[in-house]
């Protein structure tokens, strides 16, 4: 699939609650990628309205480091570890729906915002 456009990661702006880099589509809806796909080594960020895709060119030291979650305590049990591992997914289900809920808004408010 091709590029639709290079951009530079300066360029990109970052919400420091869900961790993720967006950009402007031409669409209206906006590329995004999450800094921990950036660590990854990933540097395609795609539009969820349309096709297009951008290429994030970016130095891995200037990514600023990821959130740390609460997983280096390798000391508890393993029926401890089970319960924070679901409330943890848990959080995570719920972030996602935060996020896509946030998406979702900000769409409609854009989408509202060009229509005269």
């Amino acid at each position: 699939m091709s590029i639709y456009e290079e951009v530079e990661f300066e360029d990109l702006d970052f919400d420091p609650v869900t961790q993720i880099y967006t950009y402007p589509c031409p669409c209206g809806d906006k590329f995004s990628i999450s800094l921990e796909a950036l660590w990854d080594g990933e540097d395609i960020a795609t539009c969820p309205s349309c096709t297009l895709r951008i290429e994030i060119i970016y130095d891995e030291e200037d990514l600023p480091p990821l959130r740390e979650d609460d997983d280096d305590d390798d000391e508890s049990g393993g029926e401890e570890e089970e319960e924070e591992g679901e409330k943890k997914k848990q959080d995570e289900k719920g972030e996602e729906k935060k996020e896509e809920i946030d998406h979702n808004i900000a769409s409609v408010l854009q989408k509202s915002l060009t229509v005269k």
